[in-house]
């Protein structure tokens, strides 16, 4: 099915034209003229097209059976008379997925839900292509948000490539295309999807915290013993550019082991001033 244009013109034309039925049948049936219930009939069955309609709503004209045509633009229409018209909301709409438990690429247990952004653009798809186009974007929502989860690990933890948690921007597009190309038999445009919820699993949520904390804590380490070593070098060579003392290789080793112990170390050093021997 492909949408068209349904057949219609002006309703307020058509209703003036319906009253003036309606007057002239009367006025005939008061006189005892028969012929004053032709234009009452012609008046009610021009009645039965007429309809309105809202702003951003549009109406699908079916005819024992057949597809006419859909009303889109807004006001009072006469289209085909005894025809059925379904109403479908044109309006943007968003979609709330439930929260869902799905496995990563490496198998670990994760929690995952979305928004998804959508609006109906072809009314004839959405009415008669699939059965209930609001719950088929909500299943097919879900359904691709699996596959999209089961395709990257939750977090990569320094290793190359695109993860959940870190390349949000780049899921959420795949996310949206892969959405569009589920959705459009049913005649419905993706305008935006977005992750609303991403977290491990209760199961594994507090070993998978403790690898975080490790990988920072090691992290930060590194960065630490790395700017160590240059106030160490820069120490050393402060004191031998100033001729304040001179240090043999001993001396250097005990030194910058004592000023990286004073620096990395996680509590205050404790300083031992060396007062001499009593010999």
């Amino acid at each position: 099915m492909k949408e068209q244009k349904a057949w219609a013109v002006n309703g307020f034309l058509a209703l003036i034209l319906v009253l003036a039925f309606f007057v002239s049948g009367t006025l005939l049936l008061l006189k005892l003229n028969l012929w004053g219930i032709l234009p009452l009939v012609l008046g009610f069955i021009l009645l039965t097209g007429i309809k309105v309609v809202q702003p951003n709503k549009a109406f699908v004209v079916v005819f024992f059976g057949s597809y006419i045509g859909t009303l889109r633009e807004p006001g009072m229409w006469l289209t085909v008379p005894f025809s059925t018209r379904k109403g479908v909301s044109l309006r943007v709409r968003n979609f709330n997925s439930k929260t869902l438990k799905v496995n990563d690429v490496e198998g670990n247990p994760i929690e995952i839900a979305a928004v998804v952004v959508f609006k109906v653009v072809d009314t004839a798809k959405a009415i008669f292509d699939v059965d209930k186009y609001e719950q088929f974007v909500e299943i097919q929502s879900e359904t691709a948000l699996r596959h999209v989860a089961s395709k990257y690990p939750y977090d990569l933890f320094e290793q190359e490539g695109y993860s959940l948690r870190g390349n949000a921007e780049e899921v959420a597009k795949e996310l949206a295309s892969e959405l569009q190309q589920r959705l459009a038999l049913a005649g419905v445009e993706v305008s935006e999807a977005r992750l609303t919820h991403l977290a491990y699993s209760t199961e594994i949520a507090g070993a998978m915290l403790q690898r975080q904390q490790a990988n920072a804590i090691l992290a930060a380490r590194q960065i630490i013993v790395d700017g160590a070593m240059g106030m160490v070098q820069m120490a050393i060579e402060s004191l031998e550019k100033g001729n304040v003392v001179k240090l043999d290789e001993e001396r250097k080793a005990a030194m910058i082991n004592n000023l990286l112990v004073a620096i990395v170390s996680d509590r205050s050093a404790q300083p031992v001033i060396n007062t001499g021997t009593v010999y």
